[in-house]
This record gives C-alpha cells, sequence and structure tokens, in this order.
C-alpha cells in the first residue's frame, strides 16, 4: 500500500521515482494558492508532508491535512514550519542539517569573488563590446579580514576556505563564544562588521534572526566593506541594504537568498556594478541534492516502520 505525500516543491529529475520506489503516492502543491485550495480528498489521503524551510507550513494548512503525521524540510532551515502546531498534533518534523554545508560553503566563495572582482558587470561589458573600457582596476580577496555572523556547520566550513584558501583573518558573532576556536568572537553584529572586510551571513532563519543586518550594521561594514548573504533573505533589511548600494556606503553585496523572493525588489535590478543575485543556489549541487533527498526518504520510511526519526527538529 502507498503513503500519499504532498511537496512543495518539485523534484528534480529522478527523484520522484525513488519516493515511489519506497512506497510514496506524490502529489504536488508547489504555489500557495495550491497549499492553500487543496482538493478535499486528496489532503485526507496526505500522511506526509515535504517542504522547504523558506516555504515552511501553517497552522492551516496542517488543519486541512486531517491525516498529516510527518513533515520533513528538505534543508536545514525549518523557520516556516508551525512547530507548535505540529507538536500540539503530535505531527513529527524532521530536517536535513549537514547535507549541502559543502555546497553552500563553495557558492559563499564564488559569491565573494564575483563581487569583489566584478565578474558579473565585467562579463557583460564584454559581450557588449566594451572590452578596453571595462578593463578596471580590482581588489582581491587575498589577507582580508573575514566576519561571520553565525558560525555554524556551514559558517564554519566557509571560514575554513577563507582562513586556508586566501589567507584571510577569521571574526564571528555568534549567541555566545565557540569553544577552544582560534577566530576572534564579537560580542556584537556591529562591532564584528566594523572590523571585517567580508561580513557573510550565515545564521538561520526565522523571528530570532530578523533584519540581524541593518542600517547600523551596514554604516559600520562602510565603503571598502562587502555584504555576502547565503542565509535567509529577512535576515537583512531589504531597504537598509538597497540604500547603502544605492549610496555607495558599502562596496557591494552578493546575495543568493533576498526577502520576499522570489520575487526581487525593482531597485535591486538596477543596481548592475555592486550587486550580484543568485536565486537561492547555493545548496543545490548534484550531491548536497541527493543527500537531501535521501536522508527525507530515510526519515519518512524510518517513522512509517515505527523506528526513531534520523534527524527530528526539537520538540
Amino acid at each position: 500500500m502507498s503513503i500519499a505525500l504532498l511537496s512543495h516543491i518539485e523534484l528534480d529529475a529522478g527523484y520522484p521515482s525513488h519516493f515511489e520506489q519506497a512506497g510514496f503516492n506524490l502529489y504536488y502543491a508547489t504555489t500557495a494558492e495550491a497549499r492553500n485550495n487543496l482538493d478535499p480528498e486528496i489532503a485526507a489521503e496526505i500522511r506526509a508532508v515535504l517542504t522547504v524551510g523558506s516555504i515552511g507550513i501553517t497552522a492551516k494548512q496542517m488543519a486541512a491535512l486531517p491525516n498529516l503525521e510527518i513533515i520533513c524540510a528538505q534543508g536545514v532551515g525549518f523557520e516556516q514550519i508551525d512547530i507548535e502546531a505540529a507538536n500540539a498534533r503530535n505531527i513529527k518534523v524532521t530536517h536535513g542539517p549537514g547535507t549541502n554545508n559543502s555546497a553552500v560553503a563553495d557558492h559563499t566563495l564564488a559569491l565573494m569573488l564575483a563581487i569583489t572582482r566584478s565578474i558579473p558587470f565585467l562579463d557583460g561589458k564584454v559581450r557588449s563590446g566594451e572590452w578596453n573600457r571595462s578593463r578596471l582596476v580590482l581588489p582581491g580577496m587575498f589577507g582580508k579580514k573575514l566576519g561571520v555572523i553565525g558560525m555554524g556547520n556551514i559558517g564554519t566550513q566557509i571560514a575554513q576556505r577563507c582562513a586556508g584558501g586566501f589567507d584571510m583573518q577569521v571574526g564571528y558573532f555568534n549567541r555566545r563564544p565557540l569553544t577552544d576556536s582560534a577566530w576572534r568572537y564579537f560580542d556584537s553584529r556591529q562591532a564584528l562588521a566594523g572590523w571585517a572586510d567580508y561580513l557573510v551571513v550565515a545564521t538561520p532563519g526565522g523571528k530570532d534572526t530578523q533584519k540581524l543586518v541593518d542600517a547600523e550594521v551596514l554604516r559600520e561594514l562602510g565603503p571598502q566593506g562587502y555584504l555576502i548573504n547565503i542565509a535567509r533573505g529577512s535576515v537583512v533589511d531589504t531597504a537598509a541594504l538597497i540604500a547603502s548600494l544605492k549610496n555607495q556606503q558599502i562596496a557591494g553585496a552578493a546575495l543568493d537568498v533576498i526577502d520576499g523572493e522570489p520575487q526581487v525588489p525593482a531597485e535591486m535590478l538596477t543596481l548592475t556594478q555592486n550587486l550580484v543575485m543568485t536565486p537561492h543556489t547555493a545548496g543545490r549541487s548534484p550531491q548536497a541534492v541527493a543527500n537531501m533527498m535521501h536522508l527525507v526518504i530515510a526519515n519518512l520510511g524510518a517513522h512509517f516502520s515505527g523506528q526513531a526519526l534520523l534527524t527530528p527538529v526539537p520538540a
């Protein structure tokens, strides 16, 4: 007998068959409208939901799924899943810590180099025939100072790459200092931004981290500093960032996440020289996607066979 699974995301080629082979009958609700207006007959079948942290599932959406037993977030984040509502119904929630750390760290360095060396801007100039007029004198990353807001698993991998490959000094801001860390701890976001040449945001999303990077932090980062966000768009004050870039109060920004994505503020689209954007793809390497999907299937299999979950979200 197959188990009905509702997916909030389109699965990459090959993965639907993996779920089907594992005994799951897939349904899709990849838009907010679809998630809020499920066919009642299908809703009654659903026993599991696959989502991501930036989409999540609300208490109202859970209430429309009377037989829901488990929610799986494919990545590490689960900020938009109503954990309280899930706990009230004893619905299990899992996530995917560690599945895409390397991919996100690699992408972070790509963003850092892209904005430092103006790669997208110069690529456009070459393609438009402006070779000679676009040969700018640009800074490098070697020996600069890296500040990380959120020194977790991903932040650690970013720091290791920057310290080892680019001889960068590393500082960080966390809720509390790490034990036995060789890196410098700062007790405020502002102090870290004032010290750093690159400020990388690697925190979880959610209400506790909203607008951690605000106008004050950006002022401290200053006209020689770069902001890199591979966490969640909500962690950065978008209006303050746009103002900083337009007024050249910081050197530039590179973003894999934007508050309100996939919608991008119109003002950001005009900032071609000091802003680089990618569409929330940092964690989407083939290996990372495989890791995430295999972990989801393993958690689902464990739940429906009465075994302990591999990576439960704390209740």
